[in-house]
């Protein structure tokens, strides 16, 4: 569907954006006259912006084919797309007048999409009253609330295949090498081009051994080769602190996307705890049904 919208599009998008180019190849040496001065209309939604047949194309229409474009038209600007996707409009009137009765198929698809847009609709009236202040402030104190002190760390490390080029190294660094261009030059892990840097990172985010010879270490320190699972790591740790619960505004966005998904997942309980629904035993249907589109003519 969504493809054919397209070639409709880049037809009428062809079309607007070609006529200038033809209405200049005219031969014509004179000065263009000045053109005469548009008087802006005061446009709403039932604004009609053009007739196919008896069938009124509106301005709503034209808003609504704007938000489900593709997404490489999306960055044109309003000013070429809008006499696009009325033409697009237009095209799409006259391809559906010509075709008379929808399809069976077609009438299956719509089916579908006004459960879509129906259920979208619900979802955006659930969420649009559910992140308060108040909701906001409750999330924050049930996840944060009680949350303990707990220690971060910044740390970079050489990674090798094998302990004795680790060692090698360490021996250079015992010398005066500097870690961050060893780490350049030998690290086979994906931070060896940044001077083997790892950031900031906290318990359990580390593989075991890692985080236990991490922890065990003093700010600055370096350690002996430790053995993981990607390899022999030489660990620097840069630094470490204490970290508590963030402060309310720096997670205000993460705490309202799960307000708005625990809202939405209290309101579908309760519309299908509410629902009589009738339901088969998908076992005795032959999953490769899924891929037959001649069940859409049917």
């Amino acid at each position: 569907m969504l493809k054919r919208n397209a070639i409709i599009l880049s037809a009428a998008l062809s079309a607007v954006l070609a006529y200038p180019l033809v209405a200049q190849d005219t031969g014509a040496t004179t000065e263009p006259e000045t053109e005469p001065k548009v008087e802006m209309i005061d446009v709403t939604g039932d604004t009609v912006i053009a007739t196919v047949n008896g069938d009124d194309i509106t301005m709503a229409h034209v808003v609504a084919a704007r938000t489900s474009l593709p997404e490489q038209f999306q960055s044109l600007p309003d000013d070429v797309l809008l006499p696009g996707i009325v033409e697009q409009l237009i095209q799409q009137a006259v391809l559906g007048q010509a075709m008379g009765e929808l399809s069976h198929r077609a009438e299956i698809r719509l089916e579908n999409q006004r459960r879509e847009l129906a259920a979208n609709d619900k979802v955006e009236e659930v969420i649009s009253s559910a992140v308060t202040d108040d909701a906001l402030q409750a999330a924050y104190d049930a996840q944060y609330a009680n949350a303990e002190p707990t220690k971060e760390f910044s740390a970079s490390h050489i990674l090798v295949e094998a302990e004795d080029k680790a060692k090698e190294l360490i021996v250079e660094l015992e010398g005066g090498a500097d870690f961050a261009e060893l780490a350049k030059t030998h690290s086979t892990g994906p931070s060896g081009p940044n001077g083997g840097e790892l950031g900031w990172f906290g318990p359990g985010m580390m593989v075991k051994p890692f985080e236990d010879a991490v922890m065990a270490m003093e700010d600055g320190a370096v350690s002996a080769p430790v053995q993981t699972q990607f390899g022999w790591h030489i660990i620097k740790l840069n630094e470490s602190r204490m970290k508590g619960a963030p402060a309310l505004e720096d997670v205000r966005d993460e705490l309202a996307v799960q307000i708005e998904s625990d809202a939405v997942e209290t309101a579908l309980k309760a519309l299908l705890d509410a629902a009589t629904i009738d339901r088969i035993a998908l076992e005795g249907i032959d999953p490769a049904a899924l891929r037959d589109m001649t069940l859409l003519d049917q």
